[in-house]
């Protein structure tokens, strides 16, 4: 009977392989995850109530057109009157105020709007718009009116509601505070979406909190393009995020700019015809629209009496739809003639594309396509929030994706990435004021609960064993 040969005894131990170096996403994606999750639970509220109401904001433009089609539409006439006889009819009916804009019919089959300030029992942020038959100079009612894209009552309402829900400027943290956090979490599951195995992926065949995790990662990736537009372009003009771009584009040269309204060596002249603020100051609106008109501004156009008896009458485009039109002019109300032209085309860069991402933001500027892509995304985003809710609930069964990671997972990351990481959060916060401080918030509340954790003798890192 033969033994196998035992070893030596003098042959020396191997050691143990080294464990392999993680990769730098290896060390970072429990920090996306974890801010991914704590920040969708935390900011879903916010988001949700924003989709919510920016899907009734894209449908308002529609539902404005079916509410007040008496007052923005009549029959086609055969001649248009002259301005300033639809104009006069308006005053007829509401002598009060002063005529703060006039927009002309600018299609067939469309009512003259007649601007007025100063109505009692008027906001004074608003003007009463009266709304004049080109045709027979009839006047078809009035309504207020709100903002440069002339928004009637339930537009208006719905707007408020979107961004401040009817809590004026304290009310307008809340949509501040959703735009800021919105492209980090779309963002931030864009990245954890791709970054897992195609399988693990899949929608089709798949039950339970998989399918649910599918097509919440799957939608969102469709979706997050949109939801990083939505979020820079809601930026642009809020309160605190908006005044660092608004200084930006100053420092850079890029605000948008105005046509001068000084009026010329005639300024003044003609005066007695109607007072500053009045329609029929100077040469009138007849002639002052013939002015602009040979300068080629083209409908849809607003005229804007002159402030005072040293200032001209102001003609300017008011089409946000593409191709947009947004040319302007001067014109001296003793002479009739343009005393300063301003070209959309001859706006700085940065001003170009504020006016654009603003106006496809509101949807204004491809018009219907436009609004259904805003309601698609709105909607998406309520999808996803409520899946993201249910994952949460369910996140103790099936896949631990949903459950949030460990703390000490940021110990793993490489210094040459943590710290570009960290002055990076640093220039974002103090540009994007409700991004970093919530974010400078969490931080410190997470280092306690750490700190209470740890001194428990429940701390982990990065899913490993207590530390005691």
């Amino acid at each position: 009977m033969t033994t196998a040969p035992s070893a030596t005894t003098d042959e020396a131990p191997r050691p143990p392989a080294p464990a392999p170096a993680k990769s730098t996403w290896a060390t970072l994606r429990p920090l996306v995850l974890r801010l991914h999750f704590y920040a969708g639970v935390v900011v879903a509220p916010f988001l949700l109530v924003a989709a919510l109401t920016g899907l009734l904001y894209a449908a308002s433009f529609q539902a404005e057109k079916i509410v007040y089609d008496h007052e923005l539409t009549v029959p086609v006439g055969e001649r248009a009157l002259p301005v300033s006889e639809q104009v006069a009819a308006a005053r007829e009916a509401h002598p009060g105020g002063t005529i703060a804009a006039v927009r002309p019919s600018p299609e067939e089959g469309a009512t003259t709007r007649v601007m007025l300030s100063g109505i009692p029992g008027v906001d004074p942020a608003r003007t009463l718009a009266v709304f004049v038959d080109p045709y027979t100079a009839e006047v078809r009612g009035a309504l207020e009116q709100y903002g440069s894209t002339g928004a009637l009552p339930l537009r208006t309402w719905i707007d408020e509601f979107h961004r401040d829900l009817h809590l004026g400027e304290t009310g307008r943290l809340y949509s501040e505070f959703a735009a800021s956090w919105l492209w980090v979490i779309a963002g931030g599951g864009l990245v954890l979406w791709f970054s897992r195995r195609r399988a693990l992926r899949t929608v089709r065949g798949t039950t339970g909190r998989r399918r649910t995790l599918g097509l919440h990662g799957s939608v969102g990736a469709w979706a997050a393009i949109g939801f990083v537009f939505l979020s820079a372009t809601g930026l642009t003009w809020s309160t605190y995020a908006g005044a660092n771009i608004a200084d930006l584009r100053t420092s850079l040269g890029q605000e948008t700019p105005s046509v001068s309204a000084a009026g010329g060596e005639h300024a003044g002249h003609g005066a007695a015809a109607g007072p500053a603020g009045d329609a029929a100051h100077g040469v009138g609106l007849d002639q002052v629209l013939a002015a602009a008109r040979a300068e080629g501004l083209g409908d849809p156009v607003e005229i804007v009496p002159p402030a005072d008896a040293s200032s001209a009458y102001v003609v300017k485009q008011i089409q946000r739809s593409w191709p947009v039109k947004q040319d302007s002019v001067a014109v001296d109300p003793g002479t009739g003639q343009v005393t300063d032209v301003l070209r959309f085309a001859d706006h700085p860069v940065l001003a170009k594309l504020s006016r654009w991402g603003i106006d496809l933001h509101t949807g204004s500027l491809f018009g219907l396509p436009n609004q259904i892509a805003l309601m698609a995304l709105a909607s998406a985003l309520i999808l996803l929030i409520l899946w993201g809710y249910r994952m949460w609930w369910r996140r103790g069964r099936g896949s631990a994706f949903g459950r949030p990671v460990p703390r000490g997972a940021w110990q793993q990351v490489p210094p040459y990435v943590l710290v570009p990481l960290l002055a990076l959060i640093a220039v974002l916060g103090y540009f994007v004021p409700l991004l970093g401080i919530p974010l400078a918030l969490f931080l410190a509340v997470d280092i306690v609960l750490g700190e209470i954790a740890h001194r428990r003798g429940r701390r982990t890192y990065g899913g490993g064993p207590a530390v005691r």
